[in-house]
């Protein structure tokens, strides 16, 4: 890996990593030590978690149900390994990488181009991340449109580097790298001999960037915590922003959500910072330039100091416009993404549905940072999927709930609602905009409970059941008492927690839970000179070994898919190896092992064909040569199809 890029990562990973959460919430872990020892005492164990019915209280550890039908494959720790390893009769292929052509008219990807802006727009953006494949109904199984995001660029953009002239970063960089920003949406289908191929030209292809107008929807649409100098109306954003997981809607809408957007944005005057909730909540810079990119420095909509001089205050108000979830619709090349204000502004990870029986929605998100939240969307209305036209305005009404985690595996949904919870204008909720603009704030106020870095959510096609990858936390500071069953105070691997809504619905105001593992190396493991190692680095994993779960997805029959994102540089993770590709059976808890990508990247993005015989997973920022789409030997974020030899389906 270069040693620039190596730096740069390390630097974003390190923000991702700062917990800014000013509450004194009570911590998952000392809520979970709380219930252990009442659970003990009461003597109910696991029985208890049967109590609002679904499948937790059924479920006894380790009894295989035969879902996972591969050889796992092992942990990689060369220096060099630059490839995908998938079991024996798999094979991994690149698919589509940054660069590739998505427009008909885009020029082929050259590394020594330069700064052509214009050329970005018609290409693959940078990092690939969450993504999701929707079919055409004549051919489901052969023939549909793949959407990805594109979460942020990294100095290899450049031929050179990220530069700066006289203090300022030159306007073709930042507009090139604005422009690798976003979604691709890309046509894809099988040829005549089954082997899945790019569609191009294509009339549905299409790249949504930081460049592209978007639509402001819901209760935000035209507020004036929305107007900006740029934008006095309050109704259309200027680009999309770090979209890393997302999510998708029963009526075949794409949901791209924001995460780590204030890495974009800088605010100078320190007393303005200081009270503005809004930045300072969230982690605006507040130093000369923004933590990063310094696009304020070529394009003055970045920089977000009060100007009292121009109409709004200048683009003070332009970070309020990040931090949604943004509605796409994949079949409708024509049409204008909408951000759904409804959902809240938070660094949304995802915004995972859970439909129940009678149309009653839930849409789940982590919040991605240190002693976050966990939140879900219940919309007002119902899905009707005899009335495909009546669901399109669906996200514009509901109810934003934040996760409240008792003792003794119980929970509870908080509404953040102005005038309940103490959601009032003393507490600085003046309406329902400021709840739903400062979220976090909202969710600090109502008693939440900061999590261990809550990342992508996933929920069981048959059961409804609901996980969440919490990845990992070293900054807690002083915790309970420790035991292999509890999160940990330096907890450098994560866990992953699930729990069952109250009769299974969606829409429930209170649910059970449980820890469904701690990650991280066997009970008894020892370091490099033969010493055990401490509590904190070890896990309760029946199986394969991995850190710092992140992405996450089920499949149709039920196998869960956990997908990593740490340093693998790093000394703790000396035993895990790449980053990787793993697949846990609910029931039992068994984990293999499935596919170890290059040194230097992260696992992340996945999804399938309805018959689940292709994969796709994305490779993002590999710091090796893995070779791209053109088989060409330079680093760059791909996305890679998996598909078994025998053409059946993938992990049976």
């Amino acid at each position: 890996m270069r040693e620039d890029f190596r730096q740069f990562h390390a630097a974003l990973a390190a923000h991702d990593d700062q917990s800014i959460n000013p509450s004194a919430n009570p911590t998952l872990d000392q809520l979970v030590d709380r219930g252990r020892r009442n659970l003990l005492k009461g003597g109910l164990g696991l029985a208890a978690l049967s109590l609002f019915g679904g499948v937790l209280g059924s479920r006894v550890a380790f009894a295989g149900s035969g879902l996972l039908g591969f050889e796992g494959v092992p942990v990689q720790t060369a220096a060099d390994f630059d490839r995908v390893l998938v079991p024996s009769g798999y094979t991994a292929r690149a698919f589509f990488s940054w660069g590739d052509a998505v427009l008909a008219d885009a020029p082929a990807w050259n590394p020594d181009a330069g700064d052509d802006w214009q050329a970005q727009l018609q290409q693959a953006g940078d990092n690939h991340d969450g993504m999701h494949f929707f079919p055409f109904a004549e051919a489901p199984e052969r023939h549909g449109l793949l959407v990805i995001n594109h979460e942020y660029v990294n100095p290899t953009l450049h031929p050179a580097g990220m530069t700066f002239e006289g203090g300022k970063r030159p306007l073709a960089e930042v507009k090139k790298e604005q422009a690798a920003h976003g979604v691709s949406v890309i046509e894809v289908r099988k040829d005549t001999a089954g082997h899945w191929q790019r569609v191009l030209p294509s009339r549905w292809n299409r790249r949504i960037s930081a460049l592209t107008p978007l639509a402001i929807g819901g209760p935000l649409a035209g507020h004036a915590l929305m107007q900006t100098a740029s934008d006095p109306a309050g109704r259309t954003v200027l680009g999309t922003l770090n979209n890393c997981a997302m999510g998708v809607t029963p009526w075949g809408t794409y949901l791209a959500c924001e995460e780590n957007w204030p890495h974009y944005f800088v605010n100078r005057d320190a007393a303005d910072f200081a009270q503005r909730v809004a930045h300072r909540r969230y982690g605006v810079g507040n130093g000369e330039r923004s933590k990063y990119y310094a696009w304020e420095t070529a394009d003055p909509r970045f920089d977000a100091t009060p100007d009292a001089g121009q109409p709004h205050g200048g683009q003070v108000n332009e970070p309020n416009r990040f931090g949604w979830v943004v509605e796409i619709d994949p079949f409708d090349p024509d049409s204008t993404p909408v951000k759904r204000t409804a959902f809240g502004r938070i660094g949304r990870e995802c915004a995972v549905l859970s439909l129940g029986a009678d149309g009653r929605m839930a849409f789940y998100s982590g919040d991605d940072a240190k002693g976050e939240y966990v939140y879900k969307f219940v919309p007002a209305g119902r899905f009707d999927a005899a009335n495909p036209r009546a669901n399109r305005d669906l996200l514009d009404e509901g109810t934003l709930y934040v996760a409240r985690f008792e003792a003794g595996g119980t929970g509870r949904w908080l509404a953040l609602l102005h005038g309940e919870n103490g959601l009032t204008a003393e507490n600085g909720f003046a309406s329902q905009a400021e709840v739903l603009v400062n979220a976090r704030a909202a969710a600090d106020q109502v008693g939440a409970t900061p999590m261990d870095r809550p990342e992508w959510v996933a929920v069981h096609p048959l059961s409804r059941e609901v996980y969440v990858t919490l990845t990992n936390n070293d900054a807690r500071g002083e915790a309970q008492p420790l035991d292999a069953a509890n999160p940990r105070r330096e907890n450098l691997h994560g866990q992953i927690l699930r729990w069952n809504e109250k009769d299974g619905d969606p829409a429930a105001t209170e649910f059970r839970w449980e820890l469904f593992l701690l990650a991280g190396e066997p009970p008894g493991a020892k370091d490099l000179q033969g010493q055990a190692l401490p509590a904190h680095l070890t896990g309760t994993i029946h199986g394969d070994i991995f850190s710092s779960p992140d992405g996450l997805a089920f499949d149709g029959a039920g196998r869960l898919w956990i997908q990593t994102d740490y340093g693998d540089a790093e000394p703790a993770m000396q035993a895990m190896g790449c980053n990787q590709l793993l697949c846990a059976d609910p029931v039992s808890r068994e984990v293999r092992r499935f596919l170890v990508g290059p040194r230097g990247c992260e696992i992340t993005g996945i999804t399938w064909s309805p018959d689940y015989r292709a994969m796709w997973v994305n490779v993002q920022h590999p710091g090796l040569s893995y070779p791209a789409s053109d088989g060409r030997s330079r680093p760059r974020s791909t996305t890679v199809l998996v598909t078994r030899d025998d053409g059946g389906v993938i992990g049976a």
